[in-house]
């Protein structure tokens, strides 16, 4: 958006954990240049020369940053320092660029990841800077559509991979098609300017946890208001159960 960003993350702590330190120290130099130790360490020359210290402490080096690598706080350090230099040069300027420090939910099921998906991706539809999802700049709801036109799953982005089962591959627990769909039926109601109204008919990944339209909106629309700290659909039908008790 032109004054925030809005970002959906999967921390996946037991791929780093797999991870072995070569591939960590590599890893974290697509970040930073690192220190020199940790470049000597995975250069195939320099790499036999060090001894058993100088190994150990790369060894606690890569451990320091294997924490780093699914930490959502030096995720968005590095995000918002990139943004602010950029600003700050088109700008001409210095100084502080955002306003204070990043607020994040914790997704606690399938349903609270697919709400908070679709709030994320129909923002410029919200906000009245596109008029349909696919127009919409800078979405990664754009990035799935014109990557599925040619076939294929944006390399940048977690690929959806199907219902839940048993041996369910890395990645998005829903049908392409059926998020699609989804975020088309959740900007229809959202967005002022849109004539089109949500029918009857509930998309399959509405079937499969068990929400009606009314109760999904309601969902879609609190992801900043109604919930703090983590979002589930738990939590939304017992708020929702509270306020009925209430009346």
């Amino acid at each position: 958006m032109s004054n925030h960003t809005h970002v959906v993350l999967r921390i996946n702590k037991q791929k780093a954990d797999s991870l072995s330190v070569k591939d960590i120290i590599r890893r974290w130099h697509r970040l930073y240049k690192g220190m020199l130790l940790s470049q000597r360490y995975i250069d195939p020359v320099q790499s036999t020369t060090l001894s058993e210290a100088e190994i150990q402490t790369v060894h606690s080096l890569a451990e320091i940053y294997r924490k780093r690598l699914y930490d959502i706080s030096w995720f968005m350090r590095l995000l918002n320092e990139y943004i602010a230099r950029r600003a700050n040069k088109e700008d001409e300027c210095t100084g502080h660029f955002w306003e204070g420090r990043f607020k994040s939910q914790a997704l606690l099921d399938e349903t609270s990841l697919a709400a908070c998906m679709a709030y994320v991706d129909l923002n410029p539809v919200r906000a009245c800077l596109a008029n349909t999802p696919e127009s919409s700049a800078h979405t990664s709801i754009q990035k799935r559509i014109n990557a599925a036109k040619l076939n294929r799953q944006p390399a940048q982005l977690l690929p959806f991979t199907g219902n839940p089962c048993n041996t369910m591959p890395d990645g998005l627990p829903f049908q392409l098609q059926d998020y699609i769909e989804l975020v088309e039926l959740s900007g229809r109601y959202l967005h002022p300017n849109k004539k089109g109204r949500i029918d009857d008919s509930a998309s399959p990944i509405l079937t499969r946890v068990g929400l009606a339209h009314t109760d999904w909106n309601k969902m879609v629309t609190g992801i900043e208001t109604t919930f703090k700290s983590s979002v589930s659909f738990e939590q939304f039908i017992r708020q929702r159960q509270k306020y009925t008790d209430c009346a």
